[in-house]
């Protein structure tokens, strides 16, 4: 019996470009408007059909079922490769495959396990530099000092050392390069990163320097000892099946992923859970109510944290307001049918968790922070409806790290603080290459 098609709702207005301006200029919203036509819905970015898949049906078509015909070759990664190179983010087939059996044993619970001691020195280490502040009531900015936390710990997991010394340096660059990242995705222009402007030339010195600051570490531990670290492992490593190990350029590309596209989706998940406790006080009080009663005086272990059952439904549904991956785009390879809907060959798609987390049939109450609904009692959501570190084959090989990371860190700080929000300094959501709090994130923080 042949399938039923359907003409899909569609995106109006933008002129000859179609909602090209629109989706450099209003992300969000454009998602948020596909949202209420339907689940796959057409829009047009200047020349190029796409579409944006919301339908949790379509979503596991498109990241499970039919995965080898949706790919990444898309302006977005072509433009986030000048900076992650060919590192499991934006790599392809059989390459990705590869490396992908190279890093997985470096994710293995006993080396999690290992990791989470360096997490827990890196949280009682911010608890000492917010005494201080929090004795006198101060205002600091969490975005920032999450950054550098998560840094350091992905620094001392991955390679072995503290790099917060070069964490200006580094933060520099990547502000640099996120600055203008937006604006090479949305550009009508194939290469607009080569033509001689005043906007590439930091772009691309902050890219020169962190390929700089990783090809030193690696060329050192060359030079040494392999070690334990997530590096150590990845230069030990061989393919179970061709006994291949990874190149110099193949570590760096690994290496800049997991430490700058990790560290950041972690920093930022920190700093909108905070905003989100600090603006809803009685369950941030009953976090630290439930710290304090799992962990006493202790300090938290990774072994505390299946208790810590409240936490960590805060933070599945901070992930869900606030996915730090607000969007996964593929191109189809084929033709298809999604939902009934006919996709061209070469069509551009999007997958907004930012959005899907807000489609009012799975969600009720879209816009509300309630982590009781991630009750373990109850039934989990639909994984479709929810997908903050992606699904399928494709899905984050750091998710468990970054959930390890995050409850330990939490844990330690609300129940030592109090976070309350800044009167007229509300976070402005800024989809980049992840969605980061616009201009900071401001918290008033105090002893409990």
């Amino acid at each position: 019996m042949s399938q039923v098609l359907v003409d899909p709702p569609r995106l109006t207005g933008g002129g000859p470009l179609g909602q090209l301006r629109f989706f450099a200029e209003h992300p969000l919203e454009i998602f948020l408007r596909a949202n209420a036509l339907g689940g796959v819905v057409r829009m047009r970015l200047a020349t190029k059909p796409a579409f944006i898949v919301s339908s949790p049906e379509a979503i596991r078509q498109v990241l499970v079922d039919k995965v080898a015909d949706y790919q990444k070759k898309t302006r977005g990664y072509n433009k986030l490769r000048l900076l992650l190179g060919d590192g499991l983010v934006t790599s392809e087939g059989e390459f990705w495959l590869r490396q992908r059996r190279i890093a997985q044993p470096a994710f293995s619970k006993h080396r999690l396990a290992h990791f989470a001691d360096a997490m827990i020195v890196a949280a009682q280490d911010q608890l000492t530099a917010w005494a201080g502040p929090a004795e006198r009531r101060e205002v600091v900015d969490v975005a920032e000092a999450m950054n550098r936390l998560a840094l350091r710990i992905a620094g001392e997991t991955l390679v072995g050392q503290d790099v917060t010394g070069a964490a200006a340096e580094i933060g520099r660059s990547l502000l640099q390069i996120l600055e203008r990242f937006p604006s090479l995705v949305s550009s009508p222009l194939p290469w607009p990163e080569h033509w001689p402007l005043p906007q590439n030339r930091p772009f691309w010195k902050g890219i020169r320097t962190i390929h700089r600051v990783v090809d030193e570490v690696i060329a050192t531990r060359r030079r040494g000892e392999a070690g334990s670290d997530l590096l150590g492992l990845l230069m030990a490593a061989r393919d179970p099946e061709t006994g291949e190990a990874m190149t110099d350029r193949q570590l760096r590309d690994e290496v800049i992923t997991m430490l700058l596209a990790g560290h950041e989706t972690t920093a930022n998940a920190l700093a909108w859970t905070l905003h989100l406790l600090a603006t809803h006080p009685e369950i941030q009080d009953r976090v630290a109510a439930e710290a304090q009663a799992v962990l006493g005086a202790a300090t938290v272990t990774a072994d505390d944290l299946p208790k810590l059952v409240w936490l960590r439904q805060v933070f599945q549904e901070s992930l869900r307001l606030y996915p730090p991956i607000w969007l996964i785009a593929r191109r189809a390879e084929v033709a298809d049918v999604l939902a009934g809907v006919p996709i061209p060959a070469g069509a551009y798609l999007f997958i907004s968790p930012w959005a899907a987390h807000r489609r009012p049939e799975a969600w009720p109450e879209p816009e509300r922070f309630l982590p009781e609904r991630f009750d373990p009692s109850q039934p989990p959501p639909d994984r479709f409806t929810w997908l903050p570190f992606s699904r399928g084959r494709r899905q984050c090989i750091g998710d468990r790290f970054a959930e390890i990371e995050a409850l330990i860190i939490l844990a330690e700080l609300v129940r030592r603080f109090r976070f309350l929000p800044v009167p007229g300094r509300a976070p402005v959501p800024e989809p980049s290459v992840t969605l980061r709090p616009g201009g900071g994130l401001v918290l008033q923080v105090e002893v409990r």
